[in-house]
Formats: C-alpha cells, sequence, structure tokens
C-alpha cells in the first residue's frame, strides 16, 4: 500500500523524493475524481445546449466600481490564513512533509508571515479593481451558458460532500464520535460516500435551482461522471488502504479465477494507512508497519472496477435517454444494487432492529434504488404529459 505518492515513487520508480509525502494518495485519486466528473459533466451539459435542452442565462455584474471593504477584508483574511501557514511550513518543511495533515488542521503558524500575507492579498485585490475602474460604474448583463457553472458546482458539491460524508460517517460510528468529537470532525479519516453524495447533490441541485437549470437534464449530465468519480475514488481507498476492505478471505481462489493475481481474489494491504492488523518485519515507516491477517476481499478493487465498467455503459448509452431524468434514474439504479451487493462481503458497523441487522450503506442503497425506479416511472409519466399538452396546444 501506498499511503502517500512518495512511497508509490519510491517503490516503483526508485525515486527518493521526501516532498510528495505531503500528497496523500487517498487524497490525490478524490482530486482526480472531482476533475473526472466536473470533465463529463462539461461536455454533457454544452452537448444538451447544443440540442436546445439547456439554455444559457444571464447575471448582473457591476463593472468598474472601486474595491469595497467587503471585498478588501475578505482578501485579506484568505491571504493572512495562507501567509500564515505557508511561512510556518517554509520554516519546518521536513516535519511538515512527515504530518501534512497535522500541520494543516492545527492551530500553529507564523503571524509575521499572516500580517504580510494579508497587506499582499488586499493590495492586489485594490490594484485588481483599480485597473477596471470606470468613470461611472455600471451594472451590466453577461451571458452565462450552463457549462460555466460547472466549477461553481463542483467546489459547492466539493465542501458539501466533506460535509455530508463527514456527518454520516459519525453517525455510522457514533461510539467513536463520542470518545473524540473534535478528531472526528477535524480528521480528513473516516469519509462515508454516500454522506457526500447526498448532501453534495442537494447542495448542487440548489444552487443549479437558483440558477434557473432545468434540473432533470443538470442531473442527467453529471449522472455518467458521478459514476467514474466514484469508481476513481475507490482507486484511491484501495491504494492508501482505508479500512474501506471486505471481511476475511481464506478461501482459495476459484478455478475460474485462474487468470487473474491472487491479489485479486485476497489481500493483506500491507502499510495500510489505518495502522490496522499486525506487524510487519523490516518496515521502513513505523506508522504504516501493519497488514491484515487473514488476508480480505480487495472490495475497493471490486468497485473500481464495476463503476468504471458501469460509466462505460452510462457514457455509451447517454443519447438514447430521451426522457429527461431517466438516466440519472438508472444511475441511482445501478449504483444502489452495485453498493448492495458489494456490503455482503464488505466490513462495516451494522445497526440492529430486533433481529434485523444491516449497514447504513445497504439501507441508503436499498432507497437509491427504490428511488431510481420510482424515478423512471415519474420521469416517463411526467414527459408523456408534458407531449400530450404540448400537442393540444399546436392543435
Amino acid at each position: 500500500m501506498y499511503p502517500s505518492l512518495y512511497y508509490a515513487f519510491r517503490d516503483l520508480f526508485g525515486l527518493d523524493w521526501p516532498a510528495m509525502k505531503m500528497v496523500q494518495s487517498f487524497g490525490f485519486f478524490v482530486a482526480i475524481s472531482f476533475l473526472f466528473a466536473a470533465y463529463f459533466f462539461t461536455r454533457e451539459l454544452k452537448r444538451k445546449e447544443q440540442q436546445g435542452l439547456v439554455s444559457p442565462g444571464t447575471i448582473k455584474v457591476l463593472k468598474g466600481a472601486t474595491a469595497t471593504s467587503a471585498e478588501l477584508a475578505t482578501s485579506a483574511l484568505i491571504g493572512f490564513l495562507l501567509g500564515y501557514k505557508i511561512l510556518f511550513i517554509a520554516f519546518n518543511f521536513t516535519a511538515f512533509t512527515e504530518n501534512t495533515q497535522g500541520f494543516l488542521l492545527s492551530t500553529q503558524g507564523n503571524f509575521i508571515g499572516g500580517i504580510f500575507g494579508a497587506i499582499i492579498s488586499a493590495y492586489l485585490k485594490y490594484r485588481e479593481k483599480e485597473k477596471e475602474k470606470l468613470p461611472k460604474p455600471e451594472l451590466v448583463d453577461e451571458v452565462m451558458h450552463p457549462y460555466q457553472h460547472v466549477g461553481t458546482m463542483t467546489l459547492i458539491a466539493a465542501f458539501a460532500g466533506l460535509i455530508g460524508a463527514k456527518i454520516f460517517h459519525n453517525l455510522e460510528n457514533w461510539g467513536d464520535f463520542i470518545k473524540d468529537p473534535i478528531q472526528a470532525l477535524i480528521s480528513f479519516d473516516g469519509l462515508t460516500m454516500y454522506g457526500g453524495l447526498i448532501c453534495g447533490s442537494a447542495a448542487v441541485i440548489y444552487y443549479a435551482s437558483k440558477n434557473k437549470i432545468a434540473i432533470p437534464h443538470l442531473i442527467d449530465a453529471c449522472a455518467p461522471g458521478l459514476m467514474l468519480a466514484y469508481g476513481t475514488g475507490r482507486i484511491g481507498c484501495h491504494i492508501a488502504g482505508d479500512g474501506d476492505w471486505g471481511i476475511a478471505n481464506i478461501t482459495p481462489k476459484p478455478s475460474w479465477l485462474s487468470w487473474a493475481p491472487d491479489w485479486l481474489w485476497s489481500y493483506d494491504y500491507a502499510h495500510n494507512v489505518n495502522g490496522v492488523g499486525e506487524l510487519l518485519p523490516n518496515c521502513y515507516d513505523s506508522r504504516y508497519c501493519y497488514h491484515l491477517v487473514p488476508n480480505v476481499f480487495p472490495t475497493p478493487l471490486y468497485e473500481s472496477i464495476m463503476c468504471i465498467s458501469l460509466f462505460l455503459v452510462l457514457w455509451l448509452l447517454r443519447k438514447r435517454f430521451t426522457t429527461p431524468g431517466v438516466m440519472f434514474s438508472v444511475y441511482l439504479i445501478l449504483n444502489g444494487v452495485e453498493r448492495f451487493f458489494i456490503e455482503l462481503i464488505r466490513v462495516n458497523t451494522k445497526y440492529e432492529i430486533g433481529s434485523f441487522k444491516f449497514t447504513q450503506a445497504e439501507l441508503i442503497s436499498s432507497v437509491l434504488i427504490i428511488l431510481g425506479v420510482t424515478g423512471v416511472i415519474y420521469f416517463r409519466m411526467r414527459n408523456r404529459k408534458i407531449i400530450s399538452q404540448t400537442a393540444s396546444i399546436d392543435s
């Protein structure tokens, strides 16, 4: 396993770059996932706009005004935070590479660096606004295409998704949260995919509705990218060994899998980022010196393979989904089915209601399947009604 890219570059290419320790493998693949989702989301929105399914809007923009006090204060605050951390990191770079997350989340910093950062940032904002200054500021209409909102929607999804992922994880692991709530909230560890999906999607839909973007076409456009993002994100889970593995698997590899490497059937997640399992001999980093005994199902890898394959299916068939909202509904069904069945061999916290036991993911995936089936029926009925009304008006 490679907790950070440093270990990957060292083992795979023989390159010793200590600075790469700051790039966590899981975080790297999450970032890649957001970029993939944004790219395919943008492509679909452009295609739908060319077909006349979504339309550009206008926004009011004030041109030529001087920088306001709020703008200068915001720039100064951002500059202070950056300077406060950057100068402190510069003087403690080796320690920073060894514990990047701890440095970023701590209150440690350099106050002088913060002051300089605030001054420079506020001055740059002031100069930027002065260059654009007009004798008389004017309010103008600017055309805003739906795909131009993707950058903002990606940031909204990332922020809301992170909050949702933390909330759902802590609800699923309430005992651990109670023991150390502060650490549970600020740690980058412990993120629940469905929490991120639900909260991120809700925030993006709200933003889109405020900007008058047709929601059925919007959710259809993002469906393939969401599936791909989940698949690539799970690669990060597998490479880092973040605990999303399966149950113990001591069964010999079946004959029908004779073509596959042994690690595809069962894996020990050596040097996993969670530090779980038995101690490894001759380990090069005391923080990551454990492997699982016995081996387990590599469920993150299975999910990566399945979800990337499902992305290809959705992408190839996307033009055949002509009823708005149906493609996203199909995505919900596929996502729910995939996750429900992977839970059967995945380690997870179980809830108990009487003699009935289930995981949070099993519950949510079941709800997604129901919502998906309901969505297919609803959107098809809605579309037929719209066509019928249009036909009666034309006649």
